[in-house]
């Protein structure tokens, strides 16, 4: 299915809810919005902490522990 097909179908399927599901929808896809962004942000953060752990600088800091 095409994306722009999906949205087609999303969009009708919603407009034939009650109000109570078509909230229940919205919190839905903004829990899925939420999902993506943590997800992204720890993968942005899981290179950024592996790029500084290979600093040699860090070797040293953690000879004394």
């Amino acid at each position: 299915m095409a994306l722009s097909k999906a949205r087609e179908v999303l969009w009708s399927v919603v407009q034939d809810l009650p109000d109570d599901l078509v909230d229940e929808v919205a919190e839905f896809v903004q829990f899925l919005r939420l999902r993506h962004i943590v997800a992204d942000t720890a993968i942005l953060s899981e290179a950024a902490l592996a790029s500084a752990a290979l600093a040699p600088d860090e070797d040293e800091a953690w000879k004394s522990l």
